[in-house]
């Protein structure tokens, strides 16, 4: 089954929002498929994800709509340079979270400032991945190269579920730091025949992050106001590491026209957490003192249970010269239940489409949508104390992007 180099380039990617929602922190899924494509190649698109998160606290309050839709674009530059060497340029925004609760309920703050507000995160982070493939012939090709990441974070926790640490405020500002990536892809072009594995490291962050402690669940508390002003007063730096993943692709022809492909992704967070330097001495001091549950070095901010991992299968076909579609399925394992507060879903299952219209033989435009069934999920605090439980969720992501042979 003989598919020209246009369809091997398109039919397989026809959804721009692969991931959108995904256990922990997970957007993008940081896909590789642009540096995989044949000739010199460039990409770029935006995803746009619409969720609806709601649930109640402890206490049978309605927490509704807390999670709140955003975009995430992505770019990618593919240049062959000679017959074995392949160079690779890819932008993406692989890790993040936008969420703020409202109403009257444990999460939300209502007494006069400075203590008033409400419970909210917000998580950006960038990539930039440089690579370097060596193909030997046309079947082969071996890559590497190093990654460029920056974080951007801000958490304010606010309402009598955080207990002592209701006015609390964490903020990261723009931290960079660098790690890399490795992969071996194989493909047989006469049958549209295509698998790559993908390997990226860890990066490691050390940052001298922005807390402050308004002390509004301590009110009343001396010995505890006083523990709390020693360690405002502290200095230290707050350590922040993303997730280590590996990224399986496959695809290959069925019949005329008509493709059959596979991701797999696996996402090593069970080992993420943040504990932010002030946040985690006085956790200490209040595991200590009997307040709250705690381990003996204090407990984290975020963290999570289970490493993720996630699915995607579907079909892809050409229909006309200038006209392809697919289907798709998708399965998250989510990271772990019970979940942060700060994100109370746990994996999903999603349906999706995609068409990409191609007015020449080397550019397309693509759209495509999903919706997810998001998990139902117990929320807990960083102290692992009950606060809440969040079910029959959903999102929608939309997504567009344009491709360029040249």
């Amino acid at each position: 089954m003989q598919l020209n180099s246009l369809t091997k380039a398109i039919i397989i990617s026809l959804m721009p929002a692969t991931t959108a929602i995904a256990g922990g922190l997970d957007r993008s899924g940081q896909s590789i498929s642009a540096f995989l494509q044949p000739g010199n190649y460039a990409e770029a698109g935006i995803s746009i994800l619409d969720p609806n998160v709601s649930g109640q606290d402890t206490d049978k309050n309605s927490a509704s709509d807390m999670a709140g839709d955003y975009y995430f674009p992505h770019a990618a530059l593919k240049i062959q340079a000679t017959d074995k060497i392949s160079v690779g340029l890819i932008y993406d925004q692989p890790f993040g979270a936008d969420a703020e609760y409202s109403g009257q309920n444990n999460f939300v703050e209502n007494r006069p400032l400075p203590f008033q507000g409400n419970t909210s995160v917000v998580v950006d982070t960038q990539n930039l991945s440089l690579l370097v493939g060596y193909q030997p012939n046309e079947n082969w090709n071996v890559y590497a190269g190093a990654v460029y990441q920056t974080v951007d974070g801000t958490v304010l926790l606010r309402g009598k579920t955080y207990s002592a640490f209701n006015g609390y405020d964490f903020r990261t500002g723009e931290d960079e730091s660098v790690g890399w990536l490795a992969g071996v892809a194989y493909q047989i072009p006469e049958i549209a025949l295509k698998a790559s594995v993908t390997y990226r490291s860890e990066i490691d962050h050390e940052m001298n992050a922005y807390e402050r402690f308004n002390a509004v669940g301590m009110t009343g508390n001396d010995a505890l106001n006083g523990a709390m002003t020693v360690i405002n007063s502290a200095k230290g730096e707050t350590e922040l590491t993303t997730p280590q993943s590996v990224n399986i692709d496959f695809q290959t022809g069925i019949m005329e026209n008509t493709v059959a492909f596979a991701n797999v992704r696996w996402v090593d967070w069970s080992k993420f957490k943040v504990q932010p330097y002030k946040f985690g001495k006085l956790s200490e001091t209040l595991g200590q003192s009997g307040m709250v549950p705690t381990k003996p070095n204090g407990f984290n901010l975020i963290d999570y249970k289970d490493d993720q991992i996630s699915a995607n299968i579907g079909v892809g076909r050409k229909f006309t010269d200038r006209w392809a579609a697919n289907v798709s399925i998708g399965w998250d394992s989510g990271a772990g239940d019970p979940v942060t507060t700060l994100g109370p879903t746990e994996g999903y299952w999603n349906i999706g489409t995609g068409v990409r219209f191609s007015p020449a033989t080397n550019y397309f435009i693509g759209a495509g949508i999903k919706y997810f069934w998001l998990g139902d999920a117990d929320a807990v605090t960083g102290a692992h104390t009950p606060a809440g439980t969040f079910a029959d969720n959903h999102a929608i992501a939309y997504g567009l992007n344009v491709g360029y042979s040249f």
